[in-house]
């Protein structure tokens, strides 16, 4: 499946509805092309993009990790050509047939779509766990439902999870939604108590985020573990009671400290380095909750006799944000959650490339695009 080259008139002028979008064609073969504008066809949306922000998972699928790409060319998830970007926010510019009805949406409102588009056949589909698709398709990577938020508009299928933005928030809290949705699954799934340690390894965009919503749940004591110290910073403001740069302090021996030489209740796990899984296991008490969130670039070797035999852990994963859209709306809605801090630079789509480079570095935290709507 190839994108379609528009046309021009003798005068040079394109004949059909156009936009700009950032087109995956392989591992760091990303272009910025013009292609044909969406329509929405039978319940579907098309939307302006008002903002989307670049991901980790972004990053390493643009620099080529195996878990996209698979092995030696063999088995890949994602299928160029195909228009990048999951975490993306706009308004609503076209209605098909039986949308309005369908999403309980008009033309103008400001929405979001989950990252996965479900099939709404498979047993986790028609069971309610949709985000667990056995189908799996999530926007900006692969084109088979649709394409990603790099880019001037973008069409929402029928079986996508719309929600409805309220105005009051700001344009880098509405961006947020995505992440900070799959940040409150992970805290959930930690089931934090008042009475727990809880750890974070990582104080990434997501670990902010889920510091600030694991302050929320009150837990005894909340420690941030990251080696960025405006990062540790951050994550101090957001909650955290005390926070660990292991580059210069030994992370496992002040946990201990903290709980009598037990180790903590519940680690999270958020680094996306085989450092964070092998930390963790350390850190954690026996029948401890491992929390494991991060995407990983390559393959995380551990002693998995540590999770049996000799401390009977309860190892949970986290994936995506499933019915957690709407929480993280009312929470930015209500201030208890914010991007201040987290969201640190913004480019046009021309510049895509300059900000994946730096989204890819410790020099940000979250990077985000900002189309200009196309008017040809």
């Amino acid at each position: 499946m190839t994108y379609q080259r528009l046309q021009t008139n003798p005068s040079g002028a394109i004949q059909q509805l156009a936009m700009q979008a950032v087109v995956c064609h392989g591992p760091l073969d990303y272009r910025l092309e013009t292609v044909e504008r969406p329509t929405p066809g039978l319940r579907e949306l098309v939307i302006s993009i008002a903002a989307c922000g670049i991901c980790a998972s972004d990053c390493k699928c643009y620099g080529g990790a195996a878990m996209f790409w698979g092995k030696d060319g063999v088995g890949a998830y994602v299928k160029p050509p195909v228009i990048p970007g999951h975490e993306f926010f706009g308004y609503v510019e076209a209605l098909g047939e039986g949308a309005a009805e369908h999403f309980g949406v008009e033309k103008g409102d400001r929405v979001i779509a989950e990252q996965i588009v479900p099939c709404d056949k498979c047993r986790f589909c028609t069971t309610g766990k949709y985000w667990m698709c056995e189908v799996h398709n999530i926007f900006g990577f692969q084109r088979v439902v649709a394409d990603g938020g790099m880019a001037d508009y973008m069409r929402l299928p029928s079986t996508s999870r719309v929600h409805k933005i309220p105005d009051g928030i700001s344009l880098n809290d509405a961006a947020i939604i995505e992440p900070l949705s799959c940040a409150i699954h992970t805290v959930n799934r930690g089931d934090i108590q008042l009475d727990d340690v809880v750890v974070i390894a990582g104080a990434g965009p997501l670990g902010l985020m889920m510091a600030q919503i694991a302050h929320l749940k009150t837990p005894k004591k909340l420690v941030v573990i990251d080696l960025v110290p405006e990062r540790l910073a951050l994550a101090k403001k957001f909650g955290a009671d005390v926070v660990i740069n292991p580059k210069t302090e030994d992370a496992n021996a002040i946990v201990k400290a903290l709980t009598g030489g037990y180790g903590c209740d519940v680690y999270i796990e958020t680094t996306g380095a085989p450092i964070g899984v092998t930390q963790g296991l350390e850190m954690i008490r026996k029948l401890g909750r491992f929390v494991e969130f991060s995407v990983f670039g390559s393959e995380t070797s551990a002693d998995w006799s540590i999770i049996g035999d000799r401390k009977e852990l309860d190892v949970r994963g986290a994936h995506l944000g499933p019915y957690c859209y709407p929480i993280a709306i009312d929470l930015l809605a209500r201030g208890l959650v914010t991007s201040e801090g987290i969201v640190t630079h913004s480019f046009p789509l021309t510049d895509w490339d300059q900000a994946i480079a730096l989204a890819n570095s410790l020099d940000s935290i979250k990077v985000l695009l900002q189309p200009v709507p196309a008017t040809l």
